[in-house]
């Protein structure tokens, strides 16, 4: 398995449809990412929650797990499960996302997700984030929609605990589902830690990937 590397990054953009997607599905990559990077910009942009208790979850969850990056957190308010009726809203968001940042990597939702919102912002993201690479996120859940990634962020045993712990510190609001648990994150990162030969990890899908394959300057 090959390694890639963004040791550079200065800029990230977030974009989930509902408060937690964002946590759940790339909570580790985050604490991995930041960590060490204070002067990194976090750009995040969650579709629906504006107005209510999850926005708060999702500001003070954020703060931590991208810390001690900045960030920047924009929560609006299209309707939970209805978000394709709002096709153009939501587009317009996105857009209006790119035209204040120009990201270095950006997180989203993975087109195969059966969740009709995130299915929607996964569809809209490329065709906005034209140049930038899309690490689409995987969110455990009823739907049974997990599937076959290629990409693989390895995480340490203190960070997956740390990602779960996270999880269930600030996002009380889903207190009570039955598969919002402790083991049932771990058990997910475990599983792609199996495929990535790590004990623990998250997966990401990639619908595109440039290369760069010309030899450096040459020797004189």
């Amino acid at each position: 398995m090959q390694a890639a590397s963004f040791r550079e990054l200065r800029s990230v953009a977030l974009l989930g449809a509902h408060c937690d997607d964002l946590a759940i599905g790339a909570g580790g990559a985050l604490l991995t990412l930041c960590a060490g990077r204070p002067d990194l910009d976090v750009h995040a942009l969650v579709l629906s929650g504006a107005g209510t208790g999850r926005a708060a979850e999702e500001h003070a969850a954020l703060g931590e797990f991208c810390a001690p990056a900045r960030v920047e957190l924009t929560v609006l308010d299209l309707p939970d499960g209805r978000m394709p009726a709002h096709w153009n809203a939501v587009k317009d968001a996105v857009t209006g996302l790119r035209d204040r940042v120009t990201p270095d990597l950006v997180f989203a939702p993975q087109p195969g997700d059966r969740h009709q919102d995130h299915r929607l912002l996964a569809e809209i993201v490329p065709t906005v984030f034209r140049d930038q690479p899309v690490l689409g996120y995987e969110i455990l859940k009823w739907d049974g929609d997990l599937g076959r990634p290629s990409v693989y962020q390895p995480l340490t045993d203190e960070i997956a605990e740390a990602k779960a712990d996270l999880l269930a510190k600030h996002y009380r609001s889903q207190h009570g589902r039955d598969w919002y648990t402790r083991d049932a994150f771990l058990g997910l990162a475990r599983l792609r830690g199996v495929e990535q030969h790590t004990r623990y990890a998250e997966a990401f899908y990639v619908d595109k990937l440039a290369l760069t394959l010309a030899a450096g300057t040459a020797r004189r």
